[in-house]
């Protein structure tokens, strides 16, 4: 989800809730306690040199249970965040407190912030010999066998 599409959202919203994947909800009585803009500038094990930006929100699980962020709020933080760091309409990646700090993709389901898994992955499958996708097999092409011996292609 990008920057502009949380500002969005948020300008329909009444309160802020977002929701693990597990299904259960943040406490109501988290902070946002950074926006910032992330630059990862790194070699990838293919040998390329890549550059990434996202925009990132760190959720915080305070004790104080009497204040609530209220979406407009947000939205100020946010807006003084572009205009102070120079943030663009860059994807959302969402910090927050579980046994150890967990990064989220951002997403909304006209209700709830959804914090989405992540998963790391090679970006170089090519020069690794990896396949792009996974090799799809007609079952009626393997060939069967009493016996599995080596090369007959039954396993």
């Amino acid at each position: 989800m990008k920057l502009e599409e949380v500002k969005s959202a948020l300008n329909q919203l009444e309160t802020i809730a977002f929701q693990l994947p597990n299904g259960e909800l943040v406490p109501n009585h988290f902070h946002v306690t950074e926006v910032g803009k992330i630059n990862k500038h790194f070699i990838d094990c293919g040998g390329t040199v890549r550059n990434e930006e996202v925009v990132n929100f760190q959720l915080w699980n305070a004790n104080d249970y009497d204040h609530r962020l209220h979406p407009e709020k947000l939205v100020h933080i946010i807006e003084l965040s572009q205009k102070t760091l120079g943030i663009g309409d860059l994807e959302v990646e969402v910090e927050y407190q579980g046994d150890t700090i967990g990064k989220f993709g951002l997403d909304f389901d006209g209700t709830n912030f959804l914090l989405t898994t992540k998963q790391t992955d090679c970006l170089a499958r090519e020069k690794c010999g990896l396949p792009t996708e996974k090799p799809k097999i007609k079952l009626s092409e393997v060939q069967t066998s009493q016996c599995c011996t080596p090369g007959s292609g039954c396993c």
